[in-house]
């Protein structure tokens, strides 16, 4: 039983080692051949056989209809990689698709997965944030050039995450200027977030600690919107509580 459970997986090893990488001769349509093996890779997260594949077209067959989409295979197995340097590499494929073919059909394709190359490269948000600013780069590219694109909802989805991620960052440098009591420096930094990114999905924590900073100032005026801001945009937050108080406080006052 074991002895022939270990001679089948030789001969699907075997078989698998031997799936050719190359057309076979006098093979109708070799592109095409390369194309399929290709993307049966891609589908099997065979990333270096892919690129085997797509490789051979882009090298061999300037003329091929499937040239265009193997570029864009290119891109797709190194962005499957997924680690720093496949990632750089990706990118750059997409950019060379969008270089040689600016009017092809998936040229909306090509414009979103390099923004998503710069995008798997974010960092978490106390750190440094430029692969986070070329993702936001990239989309508001694809906003301007395709707008009729099929890919948008999942393009906007994930610029959201992106455009969040800056925003974070901008809000914990504010925090620290707040935790340290320096309100001026924290006011301007709260600011600057609803200014630059008025649909921040966490903006509660920033009208919060924006009035807050703004209340300790002496300034309960122009708190008070902030306060109310809350309140009227969100139905969930842990600060709802605290500015039901401090805004029935200073109706009061």
């Amino acid at each position: 039983m074991c002895r022939a459970l270990i001679v089948c997986v030789l001969a699907l090893t075997a078989a698998c080692a031997s799936r050719p990488a190359t057309p076979p001769p006098g093979a109708a349509q070799p592109d095409r051949f390369l194309f399929d093996r290709g993307n049966e890779a891609i589908k099997e997260e065979e990333w270096l056989n892919a690129r085997t594949y797509f490789q051979q077209i882009v090298d061999n067959y300037p003329q091929s209809p499937v040239r265009p989409d193997a570029k864009l295979g290119m891109g797709d197995s190194y962005l499957g990689q997924g680690n720093t340097e496949s990632l750089v590499l990706a990118a750059n494929e997409f950019r060379e698709f969008l270089t040689f073919y600016p009017t092809h059909p998936r040229a909306d394709y090509a414009q979103y997965k390099m923004a998503m190359s710069h995008f798997e490269q974010m960092r978490a948000a106390g750190r440094d944030q430029t692969e986070t600013a070329a993702a936001l780069k990239d989309f508001d590219v694809f906003f301007q050039r395709y707008p009729n694109s099929p890919l948008m909802p999942e393009v906007k989805m994930n610029w959201r995450i992106a455009r969040d991620r800056l925003s974070e960052s901008s809000f914990l440098v504010g925090m620290t200027y707040y935790r340290q009591r320096w309100d001026p420096g924290a006011i301007e930094r709260f600011r600057e977030v609803l200014r630059d990114d008025p649909g921040y999905s966490a903006r509660d924590r920033v009208y919060f600690h924006l009035a807050e900073a703004l209340n300790r100032s002496g300034k309960p005026a122009e708190a008070l919107p902030y306060y109310q801001r809350l309140l009227d945009e969100f139905k969930e937050s842990e600060f709802l509580e605290d500015a039901t108080d401090r805004l029935q406080a200073l109706k009061t006052q």
